[in-house]
């Protein structure tokens, strides 16, 4: 079951040291002009198909897009393919920026 994680938790957890793969699904535009801050995997939501299979399904993935929408849709699909722990986070880079990090462009 894919679950939801808001920016301020995916912060506390990192600070705390969890072990999450950070997935942006964002276009190389999006990623340029707001871009995820700390270590983080980039494969744009289109190429997810063809590269799944360089993400570690074991691992506890964070999925992140513009506002929640596409990384919830890749988040199901990672699901489908076997991986135990997916949560998209909530909002997503926007809601980061407003919540956590304003320094993060709004766009």
């Amino acid at each position: 079951m894919v679950g939801a994680i808001t920016p301020a938790e995916l912060l506390e957890r990192r600070r705390r040291g969890d072990r999450l793969v950070l997935l942006d699904v964002r276009e190389a535009w999006e990623t340029a002009l707001a871009p995820v801050p700390g270590e983080h995997l980039w494969i744009p939501m289109g190429r997810i198909a063809d590269r799944v299979g360089e993400l570690d399904a074991a691992a506890a993935t964070v999925v992140i897009c513009h506002s929640g929408g596409r990384s919830l849709a890749v988040a199901h699909f990672l699901e489908r393919h076997g991986f135990a722990t997916v949560l998209n986070l909530t909002g997503g880079i926007d809601a980061w920026s407003v919540t956590v990090d304003p320094s993060i462009p709004r766009y």
